[in-house]
C-alpha cells in the first residue's frame, strides 16, 4: 500500500429520518459479560475481531417472524411504535426463502483497491437467525449493498433499537489471489519448532498447576503470551512492534 494513499471512506446517507447510526465496533458482548470474571475477554482474538470494523445500529426495534415458507409473504415484520413509518425502507422480506433483508441507509466509497466486507457483528450470537456475509467492491460501486440474515428455523426474532444489524471492515482482496499455501515441516524451521515446543510445554505445565489448585497459578489465572505479544521459551522475547491488543477505530465525522 502506498504511504500517500488517501485512507478515507466516503459515507453518503441514502436516507434521513431512519438513518442507522454508524459507530466503531465495540468489544462488549452479553454472553462474554456473563462469564465468571469476564473470562471471555481474555481471548484477544475475540476482542480484536469485535472491534476491527464499524457497526450499523438499528434506528428502531423490529420483530420478524418466519413460518418456514419459501415466499416473501412468509416473513412478517412488525415495527415498534413510532418506527412503523420507516420500516419498509429499513427491513423487509425481499429475497424470500427465509431471508430477512436490511437496508444500510448508506452508500460507501472506498479508496482504489479496497473492498468492504460486511456481515453480522462478530461473536454477536442470535438464536434462530444467522447473518450472511458479503464482499463488495465499494471502490467503484455507485449504489448501496444490503445486509441479509437467514432464519435457521421457523420462529420469531427480535432486533432492538440500537442493536447492531451490520458490521463491516475493509480489505484489499485482489492480492489474496497471489498467495500460495505451502505445507511445511517443523524440521525446516528450527527456531519455530523450538518456540512451539516451549509454548506447548509451558501451557501443559500451567494447566496441570491450575487443575492441582496451585496458589500461584490460580492467582495468575491465565497465560498472557499472545496478549502481551511475548515469545515462549527461556526468557521469552521482545513483543513485536506491530502487535496490537486494543483497537480504536475512528468515528464518523462530517465532511
Amino acid at each position: 500500500m502506498s504511504e500517500e494513499q488517501d485512507l478515507t471512506v466516503e459515507c453518503y446517507p441514502t436516507e434521513t429520518v431512519w438513518l442507522p447510526k454508524l459507530v466503531p465496533g465495540r468489544p462488549q458482548r452479553g454472553w462474554m459479560d456473563a462469564f465468571h470474571d469476564r473470562h471471555a475477554y481474555r481471548c484477544l482474538p475475540l476482542t480484536l475481531a469485535n472491534t476491527t470494523g464499524w457497526e450499523l445500529l438499528c434506528p428502531g426495534g423490529i420483530t420478524a417472524t418466519w413460518n418456514g415458507g419459501r415466499y416473501q409473504e412468509d416473513i412478517t415484520i412488525k415495527a415498534d411504535p413510532g418506527f412503523a413509518a420507516g420500516l419498509d425502507n429499513f427491513c423487509r422480506s425481499h429475497f424470500s426463502h427465509g431471508v430477512l433483508t436490511f437496508h444500510t441507509g448508506w452508500l460507501f466509497k472506498t479508496p482504489p483497491g479496497w473492498s468492504m466486507w460486511a456481515w453480522g457483528p462478530p461473536n454477536h450470537v442470535k438464536d434462530g437467525i444467522q447473518p450472511l456475509s458479503g464482499l463488495t467492491e465499494t471502490d467503484w460501486l455507485p449504489f448501496p449493498f444490503t445486509m441479509n440474515w437467514l432464519f435457521t428455523r421457523p420462529g420469531t426474532v427480535r432486533f432492538e433499537k440500537g442493536e447492531p444489524f451490520c458490521f463491516f471492515t475493509l480489505v484489499q482482496d485482489k492480492p489474496i489471489e497471489e498467495f500460495q499455501l505451502v505445507q511445511k515441516s517443523f524440521q525446516d524451521n528450527e527456531e519455530l519448532d523450538q518456540q512451539y515446543r516451549a509454548w506447548f510445554q509451558q501451557r501443559d505445565d500451567f494447566n496441570k498447576q491450575i487443575y492441582a489448585r496451585d496458589p500461584r497459578a490460580t492467582k495468575e489465572a491465565w497465560q498472557r503470551f499472545y496478549f502481551k505479544g511475548q515469545l515462549p521459551g527461556e526468557g521469552g522475547g521482545e513483543a513485536p512492534k506491530e502487535h496490537v491488543n486494543k483497537r480504536r477505530l475512528k468515528p464518523l465525522k462530517q465532511g
